[in-house]
């Protein structure tokens, strides 16, 4: 059938409205007889009737295998060049306890961004020295508790946070590793990337400044320097911002050799996935054979050794593994010109939205759907998958071809939602977050309760029963309320 005319140019019809494109959904979904999905081994059906919709579903035997898959990809390419790789899954794109787990018995440390993040790395039992410590505006509390377990590394991310972090080092008696994160210069996003001399941002500090800063984070006792840190960007396709970025580094790190030991540099994240498609991120592995072949270049000719090379993947691992299913409300044919040409859309909304997945909404992100509690022989049509929030940019699948039929009922399935859908999810219009349900081998279970209305109200201290949970009154005398000011006022006069 011919494109709607209303579709963006990498969107095309597809000959099969029910068909998976297999880069995008998760590896080994497939559809039973009936038509009904099956994910995980686990039949969508059963999943909305365990579990209800909005629901984010992760294949955990995915996960499992990207995270190895990075691990080895890295380790390989690099110990071709005679160095090691150590990899970190960046626990802001997904982290529970469970995926923490995952993540960590496939060989993977974890970076966290936060006091809270660190804390569910700890619930599940990982050993703190694995773990990093991001954040640009990390505050004491967080700094001398991740000092206080043991965090094997700390980055510091501007020139305050050298003191703050060596204070709380010898309050604690530790000498704390830490990098310090610079600003590359380096741009990237999907396969193009731009070097500039400045980066306008909040994070980092200026490539220019690593040396002074170096040497007074090395003028502490209690702190021990072990490299520079950068990133980049994020969904990114190719190597060539890694090269340009890198390239940049070991010339600084060459000169920080001469102050003491550098044994490593961190390349951070950022690597892309397939959302639509109409994306082609590259390999994995040719991504790290690419980057160990540039940094091995760029050490000889320096002629320094190559340093320990660190990786912070989120989204690669995780992202894939993750669909969320939405059951479909309304439906509602709209009528528009596409330069002179009559044209339609449908809209198709469903139960959850900007709620649940704000990535369209904060970035205009792609995405992928297919009804999956049926087939359907309807030839397929031009879609638009909203949510059904109070707000006209909450659209869930910008552009999509879906069966003509699509209605009331149906469950509708989004792919690679595994990255930061959860981690961004709120409660706006007051509903409540979805669960989150691991699936494997052909079994399910919640590795994140669902919310409920009546968790909501629990925050809500006007909204409790005064007998057993009475609200907590402080008088300020510093602020009076509006009648003690009143008198005060009518007693000055």
């Amino acid at each position: 059938m011919p494109d709607n005319p209303l579709a963006p140019d990498w969107l095309h019809a597809p000959d099969d409205g029910n068909a998976f494109v297999p880069e995008v959904w998760p590896t080994g979904i497939r559809r039973t007889d009936d038509g009904v999905a099956v994910i995980g081994g686990v039949r969508v059906d059963d999943l909305v009737a365990d579990y209800a919709t909005p629901l984010y579903v992760l294949d955990e035997r995915v996960v499992r295998e990207l995270a190895e898959r990075v691990r080895l990809a890295f380790t390989d390419a690099f110990e071709r060049v005679d160095t090691t790789a150590e990899v970190y899954y960046a626990g802001k794109a997904f982290l529970s306890t469970e995926v923490a787990r995952w993540v960590t018995e496939a060989g993977l440390r974890i970076d966290v961004a936060s006091g809270g993040e660190l804390a569910v790395a700890l619930a599940a039992g990982v050993d703190a020295g694995r773990l990093g410590l991001h954040g640009n505006n990390k505050s004491r509390a967080e700094i001398d508790r991740a000092i206080e377990v043991g965090v094997g590394t700390i980055v510091i991310d501007s020139e305050q946070e050298i003191a703050r972090v060596a204070q709380a080092a010898s309050a604690h008696g530790r000498v704390q590793r830490v990098r310090l994160r610079v600003r590359t210069g380096v741009h990237a996003h999907t396969h193009e990337f731009l070097a500039t001399a400045h980066e306008d941002q909040k994070f980092g500090v200026a490539l220019d400044d690593a040396e002074r800063l170096v040497a007074l984070i090395r003028s502490h006792d209690g702190l021990e320097f072990v490299g520079l840190h950068c990133h980049i960007g994020s969904q990114i396709f190719g190597a060539d911002g890694f090269a340009e970025s890198a390239a940049r580094l070991v010339a600084v790190h060459a000169r920080l050799l001469a102050g003491g030991p550098v044994p490593e540099l961190n390349l951070g994240g950022g690597f892309g996935i397939a959302y639509t498609s109409a994306d082609e991120p590259d390999r994995i592995e040719d991504l790290a054979q690419r980057v160990a072949q540039v940094l091995a270049a760029e050490c000889e000719r320096a002629n320094i050794p190559l340093p320990v090379v660190a990786f912070e993947p989120g989204r690669y691992i995780v992202g894939p593994a993750g669909v969320t299913l939405y059951t479909v409300g309304t439906t509602k044919p709209v009528n528009l010109d596409a330069d002179g040409t009559p044209a339609q859309r449908l809209y198709v909304s469903v139960d959850g939205g900007m709620s649940d997945n704000a990535r369209p909404a904060l970035y205009g992100a792609d995405y992928s759907a297919r009804i999956v509690s049926r087939t359907s022989p309807a030839e397929p049509v031009l879609v638009r998958v909203a949510g059904k929030h109070c707000e006209s940019g909450d659209i869930v699948v910008n552009d999509e071809y879906l069966p003509a039929d699509v209605a009331e009922g149906d469950v509708l399935a989004v792919a690679a939602t595994g990255a930061y859908c959860w981690s961004l999810s709120s409660n706006y219009n007051y509903l409540p977050r979805p669960a989150v349900v691991a699936v494997s081998d052909g079994a399910s279970r919640m590795i994140v309760r669902g919310e409920t209305v009546d968790d909501l109200l629990v925050r809500d201290l006007g909204a409790r029963h005064a007998e057993t949970a009475p609200a907590v009154e402080r008088r300020h005398e510093d602020a009076p309320g509006p009648l003690a000011r009143a008198d005060r006022q009518e007693g000055a006069k």
